[in-house]
This record gives C-alpha cells, structure tokens and sequence, in this order.
C-alpha cells in the first residue's frame, strides 16, 4: 500500500487541492453537504485544547505525504511545505469571509504535523538501530 502513494503521487496532490478548497471556502463545504447550512461545521471529537478537526486533516494530509515522499530532501522539504501549509491556511481566515482565524485551530493543524514527524522519525530511528 505504502508503494501505491509513491508511484502515484497525484493521490497526494489531490488530497491537497481537496484540503485548500475546504480551507478556502468561505462557510463550511462539509456543514452544507450535511446538514444543508454553510454555517454549520460538523465536529468528529469534542475539542481538547486544539481544534481536533485540524488535527485529523493534517494528521491525515501529513501520513499520506510521508507515504508519498521516500528520499530525505523530499521529506525535509514535505516538513517544511506541511507546516508553511497549516500556518498560512489558517492565517488566510482573516480574510475569508465567514471563517475566522482562530489560535485553537492554528495549533491543531501545527501539531496534526508534528506529532506525524515525530512518528516517522521514531519508526525511521528503529529502522537505523534494527539493521
């Protein structure tokens, strides 16, 4: 399965065009198809500190880039890419309107990405030490 997002990549550009329209949408895409209100967001686990929605879509964005991407210059620039990618989205709620910016969902999308690297660097650690 891990070798299906490496020879194709597009799933891995798709998710991300899939990503920024729900990001970039101003009410909620999800809420409307739904519940038929674009103010509506639906929520899939009560919040914690951090929005737990942004932490599943990065989470989940962030898995599958790590699947896509194998050689370490891709995945040093996947990091980068992934958390420029939460922080700006975020930011561009100021300007969107309907959605606003919001400190809860901003550390949800950074740490969705982080605990994602950490993983994969944990796994790859074990790998070095098993060979």
């Amino acid at each position: 399965m891990i070798k299906l997002f490496t020879k194709y990549k597009i799933i891995f550009y798709f998710i991300n065009l899939c990503l920024l329209i729900l990001y970039l949408f101003p009410g909620s895409l999800i809420g409307w198809l739904l519940y038929n209100d674009l103010r509506i967001q639906p929520q899939i686990t009560k919040d914690f500190i951090i929005s737990t929605n942004h932490f599943y879509a990065f989470a989940i964005i962030s898995i599958i880039g790590f699947f896509t991407y194998e050689e370490l210059k891709e995945i040093r620039l996947l990091c980068c890419y992934l958390i420029a990618l939460s922080i700006i989205l975020e930011i561009l709620h100021i300007i969107i309107p309907k959605r606003s910016f919001q400190w809860p969902d901003l550390f949800g999308n950074i740490f969705g990405v982080v605990v994602v690297i950490i993983i994969y660097n944990f796994i790859k650690k074990n790998e070095f030490f098993q060979k």
